[in-house]
């Protein structure tokens, strides 16, 4: 006998099949994922604000407080306050709870308990407070037509209530309010808005303010490791390069020569602890933030040992200074210091050259640094794309100048860069041109 399916065991191939929200037999109370909606508006979830408690019962306490003053000086002319009165009155603070997380709500529902509460024929008071507040973080949170249509909805209200339905609502004999109290309402209502858009335009402000500080410290600190990546750079690509020509030179002379290869050891001890100190300054700055460093950033005046660390590696190096030299600025004398030295470790590194010439020239308002060797370059010689060209061009243009490298007509290389110089700087005599 076929049973309609309805009738049909549970167990049985055609079981009826059930709803999403339908609740089971042994599960929770309330039918859906989450369980009630207001347990998932209560709940906080990451990045929201915490529930708005303290505030919202101290609207409440206002609220009930401010009614019953309100009562005693309104009697004959509005009903008296009773439990249904206390509740509405309530109303309005327990949404207050959700404004920061769901403000339309808290805005409409606000305005409609205000409306309900005026339509019952209770009295005047502070029930419009919880209105206020909800309309005022609407528009703080960006919800300005939520706030602005609930405030309407409000005063259209009132003025429907209070010059129509009068005669049907609560208390017996009630008169239309003058047109005075609908502006001074509607005066309340504008000034509510002014101040919430106040606040909002500050708050929006300070975000803003705050986003270019977030930003201008991001910058910065790329700006910081881009610098300890050229300085690193710098220091041991120089340092690595001496000590490779030197230990090179070390294993040839090793048996044939041996007091000449004791010379290169001591070349590369020297560079080597250079190198060290060099690094051992960069991560002191790095552990110690702000902290000053513990000896003085090179300069041009150490160029003689820079020249001198390059003849040790095979490259005699002749120096030529033009017009009055001019003492640069910390930053800007460690960047021409540190421009020569990637400039001379490419030529050890890149040229078969063993001469270099470096030029200073102290303009008017403007510093150069040129470099040329004679070349041919050597195999897998650089194209002018290696980092530390790269970086040459970067502290260059941190100082607002300029850097360009390239090969010349003739065979041979040359690295020039120009920046603006201090002009309020010492005035020293230029010193002596030094010939290899």
């Amino acid at each position: 006998m076929n049973r309609p399916h309805w009738l049909r065991s549970r167990s049985g191939p055609c079981r009826t099949a059930r709803g999403p929200h339908r609740r089971r037999p042994g599960g929770p109370p309330w039918p859906g994922p989450g369980g009630p909606p207001w347990r998932r508006w209560l709940e906080e979830s990451p990045g929201s604000q915490p529930l708005p408690w303290l505030t919202s019962f101290a609207v409440l306490v206002v609220q009930q407080v401010g009614s019953q003053a309100a009562e005693a000086n309104q009697q004959g002319v509005r009903l008296p306050l009773d439990v249904y009165a206390r509740l509405l009155l309530a109303v309005g603070p327990l949404l207050l709870v959700l404004r920061h997380r769901r403000p339309r709500t808290a805005a409409f529902g606000t305005a409609a308990a205000a409306l309900v509460y005026i339509g019952a024929g209770y009295p005047y008071g502070p029930v419009f407070v919880s209105v206020a507040v909800a309309c005022f973080a609407a528009v703080v949170a960006g919800h300005r037509y939520a706030a602005w249509g609930a405030l309407g909805l409000l005063w259209a209200g009132h003025l429907i209530i209070g010059h129509v339905l009068y005669r049907w609502l609560p208390p017996v004999g009630d008169a239309p309010p003058g047109w005075g109290s609908e502006l001074l309402v509607a005066a309340w209502v504008a000034a509510i808005l002014a101040a919430a858009e106040l606040a909002r335009t500050r708050r929006q402000e300070w975000a803003r303010r705050q986003a270019e500080e977030e930003e201008a410290e991001r910058r910065r600190v790329d700006e910081e490791r881009l610098r300890i990546a050229r300085e690193l750079h710098d220091v041991l690509a120089h340092s690595i390069s001496v000590i490779n020509v030197q230990a090179g030179v070390g294993l040839a002379l090793l048996d044939s020569d041996p007091e000449q290869a004791r010379t290169a050891l001591t070349t590369i001890k020297g560079a080597s602890k250079e190198a060290l100190g060099e690094v051992r300054q960069v991560l002191d700055t790095l552990r110690a933030p702000g902290a000053a460093p513990r000896a003085p950033a090179p300069g041009l005046d150490r160029l003689p040992e820079l020249t001198a660390q390059a003849a040790d590696a095979g490259l005699e190096v002749a120096t030529d200074t033009e017009g009055a030299a001019v003492t640069l600025p910390p930053g800007a004398d460690l960047a021409a210091f540190r421009i020569i030295q990637e400039a001379l470790t490419n030529v050890v590194r890149h040229s078969r050259s063993r001469t270099a010439r470096v030029r200073l020239h102290h303009g008017a308002g403007e510093f150069s640094i040129q470099v040329d060797d004679e070349g041919p370059a050597a195999e897998g010689g650089t194209s002018g794309g290696g980092n530390g060209l790269v970086g040459m061009r970067e502290r260059a243009a941190a100082l607002g100048g300029s850097a360009e490298a390239g090969p010349r007509d003739d065979g041979g290389f040359r690295v020039t860069v120009r920046f603006p110089a201090d002009s309020g700087g010492t005035v020293t005599a230029p010193p002596a041109k030094e010939t290899p």
